[in-house]
């Protein structure tokens, strides 16, 4: 009996460690950029690959950058989202197209409407990696000075605009930097 007690034990602590993980939050890995300048980047745009986008046309404004793909099913979910976000015309909303096909992305947008004011093409993720994306869709904000403000890992919706970017849009006090991800 007491051989079997052993075993028994070390199952039921590992299946409580394992169950309780499910209620956590397993996909939110705090990102290390919050604070600190956002890593700059330079890519062909999607709407016209003649013309580069770079993150330094966009220093002394705040602006988003919104990772996502046309092969992304969240991503299609949180797209309604991001136009009446950009028709609010609050801050610019910088896409960045992460592992996708030219022809598809181009599509995509003139099918469901471009809520971006330009697009950047990163087909082998070296621009997401350097952001720390490890999945679509990722949204960072970023401060006038080129500084990471926040991130927000998952689907943007109408709530998370208002409860989450919003608020340090307009520096509104009771926000603290060190709230900086958040996960969906």
């Amino acid at each position: 009996m007491w051989r079997y007690l052993i075993p028994i034990s070390i199952f039921v602590v590992l299946a409580g460690i394992l169950a309780g993980g499910l209620f956590l939050k397993p996909n939110c890995i705090p990102s290390p950029l919050i604070g600190k300048p956002a890593p700059a980047f330079s890519l062909v745009k999607v709407e016209d690959p003649t013309q580069q986008l770079s993150s330094k046309d966009f220093i002394g404004h705040k602006y988003l950058i919104n990772v996502w793909g046309s092969w992304c099913v969240a991503c299609q979910q949180e797209h309604e989202a991001l136009l009446r976000i950009a028709k609010q015309g609050i801050v610019p909303i910088i896409g960045i197209d992460w592992k996708d096909d030219m022809g598809m992305a181009q599509r995509w947008l003139n099918q469901l409407g471009n809520p971006y004011t330009a697009t950047g093409f990163d087909p082998e993720g070296h621009v997401a990696i350097d952001y720390g994306v490890y999945g679509a869709p990722e949204t960072f904000l970023i401060d006038e000075h080129g500084k990471v403000l926040y991130k927000y890992v998952g689907v943007m919706t109408d709530e998370v605009w208002k409860n989450s970017f919003l608020p340090r849009i307009n520096n509104e006090s009771g926000v603290k930097e060190s709230e900086g991800t958040t996960c969906s």
